[in-house]
């Protein structure tokens, strides 16, 4: 629980952090600023001393005020202290020069005008410090010195009678002309602050609303945005279509957040949000953000869905030794590196940065940087799962067919998985590549085995997302069948459903021109994305293969047996097959036969294998019960 002290400093920095200011000044500029600003105070005190022996004021007097007027510029020099401390100071000097000047004056009028000079002078440090300062001082003065000598600070009437009322008067003045300066230059500075597409922050604004926030201490997260697979939007409809989705993702950010937090376009697809009070905070912005995204943009007449990855970092994850100018690098830095995570660990989803991620980071480069030659160098293996038919009785149960599972023999890390390297072979392309050669490793195996058996045997091959949006695939699929000489309906295509988010119009075309070749078209992991039962009479598919979450649970019977028992009904109506993916018990094989699925995978019958080891079971298979193990 925060302690009494934290709470009021919170509540202290909102409310400072709703006042207008300037941008922070760099080192350079700042330091140009101050050093002209002490030698006008230095100067305001050589001439006050002569003003006062003009005024009669005598020459201890003047030396007096003079004195007064230099003695903070003592603490404004040093290089060693901080800004604020030092533009404290020269500003003390500067308003105390104005108070002199009054007093020396009897009060004239015109001697108040000092103060708004001296106003538009610390303007040039685009800071509330030394507003603040001189305000202290007019009321100090004004009220206390007015009500004590009110001849020396006022020269009418209604001001000795009212000091305090007039020092009110002359205060508010002084805030104004603050305020009015402070919010000119911000005015003035919002151009070079900007994005000029979205209207939001750009990254000098963020740095320095970070700095300010660090020099403040105060609990920030940061959420780093990274929009997925945006490329394919501008290629595919033009960058006019991505600025109009790019305003849709803004305009979203903006409704998820609080109006003291910030909102930054960092550049192309990449936004940051900075949300006040940690993690917890951030957390919430970002699952926000994340729903709203369940909702399709209207992209130039047509309803495109949008994702998005998410990394959020807080000021409790910093290390703490890095300099007040190297804090909001380390905290984007963190935030980007859970993004990245995100990204990797399959899009569309909130990481939060942990100790370590840095190091995980770099082995996931390490292993891009292997991918990039993997292929060339013959480090890939297909291995093959048979998919089971349970519509033939007995103690063996045949094979359909095989599905074609994609394994990297990495020579330092053994075998590599595909969760593990497909994400990062799809964000640099390689998986175009990777995926025709699976392609006619998996058909020219198929034929092979079709030759040897005397019957068909068919093989189904996984299409990522990246692969489906190429304008290759149909070619590629088209030489695959030439090149190995396997019949065009042996070969079945799988897609997970989540590909169909991104168009389903497009993807539903895409799917029909391959189909019209001959080869099959699967749904893989059904149940798992954000398709519906109904897209299915929507898609040009043949079979469906209900993903491995449902089966694990059917033993239990309950509602996994009620959906699945609903996925294979509709898939019947339509005409299409049903794969269960994952089956690995008796138990749950019996459940499916008595729902009368057709087909099965799983360890219950048997493990993915490289081609020599599947071809041997020659297309039978007997059921190994005691097999336990999820699938890979």
């Amino acid at each position: 629980m925060p302690s009494a002290r934290d709470l009021l400093r919170r509540r202290t920095s909102a409310a400072f952090s709703l006042l207008p200011r300037g941008r922070m000044l760099p080192d350079e500029v700042w330091h140009r600023r101050h050093r002209a600003i002490v030698r006008v105070a230095g100067l305001q005190a050589v001439a006050l001393v002569v003003f006062g022996a003009f005024q009669g004021q005598g020459v201890l007097v003047s030396f007096a005020g003079g004195a007064l007027v230099a003695a903070p510029l003592v603490l404004a020099t040093p290089t060693s202290y901080s800004r604020k401390l030092r533009s404290a100071t020269a500003s003390v000097s500067l308003f105390l020069a104005a108070t002199v000047l009054v007093q020396f004056w009897h009060g004239q009028t015109e001697a108040h005008f000092h103060f708004f000079v001296m106003v538009g002078l610390v303007a040039l440090y685009q800071d509330w410090v030394p507003f603040s300062v001189g305000l202290a001082i007019v009321v100090v003065h004004h009220g206390l010195i007015g009500t004590l000598f009110p001849g020396d600070v006022y020269d009418h009437h209604a001001a000795m009678a009212h000091p305090w009322r007039w020092m009110a008067i002359h205060a508010g003045f002084v805030l104004a002309a603050s305020v009015t300066h402070l919010s000119s230059w911000r005015l003035n500075e919002q151009q070079g602050l900007r994005d000029p597409l979205t209207g939001l922050a750009n990254r000098t604004m963020l740095t320095e609303f970070l700095t300010r926030g660090l020099s403040r201490r105060d609990e920030l997260g940061v959420l780093f945005v990274d929009l997925d697979d945006f490329k394919n939007v501008n290629d595919s409809r033009g960058h006019a279509a991505g600025d109009q989705l790019l305003l849709a993702v803004a305009e979203r950010l903006r409704a998820s957040v609080r109006s003291a937090d910030l909102v930054a376009r960092l550049g192309g697809d990449e936004f940051a949000v900075v949300i006040h009070g940690g993690s917890t905070p951030a957390r919430r912005v970002g699952e926000r953000f994340l729903a709203s995204l369940a909702q399709p943009v209207d992209v130039q007449g047509q309803q495109i869905y949008v994702h998005a990855s998410l990394g959020t970092a807080d000021t409790a994850t910093m290390c703490g030794t890095v300099s007040s100018l190297d804090a909001p690098a380390e905290l984007l830095r963190n935030a980007d590196l859970a993004m990245y995570w995100a990204k990797t660990s399959g899009k569309n989803r909130l990481v939060a940065y942990a100790e370590g991620m840095s190091q995980a980071a770099q082995d996931k480069a390490a292993l891009r940087d292997d991918l990039a030659n993997a292929l060339a160098q013959g480090q890939f293996e297909v291995h093959y799962q048979p998919t089971v038919d349970y519509r033939k009785g007995g103690d063996e149960i045949s094979a359909k067919g095989y599905e074609a599972l994609l394994r990297w023999q990495h020579p330092e890390r053994g075998t590599v998985y595909p969760l593990e390297f497909v994400p990062l072979a799809e964000a640099s392309g390689d998986i175009l590549a990777i995926g025709a050669w699976v392609l006619r490793t998996a058909t020219a195996q198929a034929a092979a085995w079709t030759a040897e058996r005397g019957h068909p045997v068919a093989v189904a091959v996984n299409l990522s997302a990246v692969q489906l949006r190429s304008d290759e695939i149909l070619e590629t699929v088209r030489e695959a069948l030439r090149d190995s000489g396997l019949r065009p309906h042996h070969l079945t295509l799988e897609v997970t459903e989540s590909v169909l988010v991104d168009d389903l119009e497009a993807v539903s075309g895409r799917l029909a021109r391959l189909r019209a070749t001959g080869v099959l078209v699967a749904i893989d992991d059904f149940g798992t994305g954000y398709s519906s039962l109904s897209y299915l009479r929507r898609l040009p598919v043949d079979t469906v293969k209900i993903d491995r979450s449902f089966i694990s649970d059917l033993a239990h019977g309950g509602s996994a047996t009620t959906l699945v028992a609903s996925i294979i009904e509709l898939a019947r109506s339509l005409g299409l097959d049903v794969v269960a993916e994952g089956v690995e018990t008796e138990q749950q094989a019996q459940v499916l036969r008595d729902l009368s699925c057709t087909y099965a995978q799983g360890y219950l019958y048997a493990r993915p294998q490289p081609a020599h080891i599947a071809g041997q079971a020659q297309g039978a298979l007997r059921a190994a019960p005691t097999a336990q193990v999820a699938s890979a």
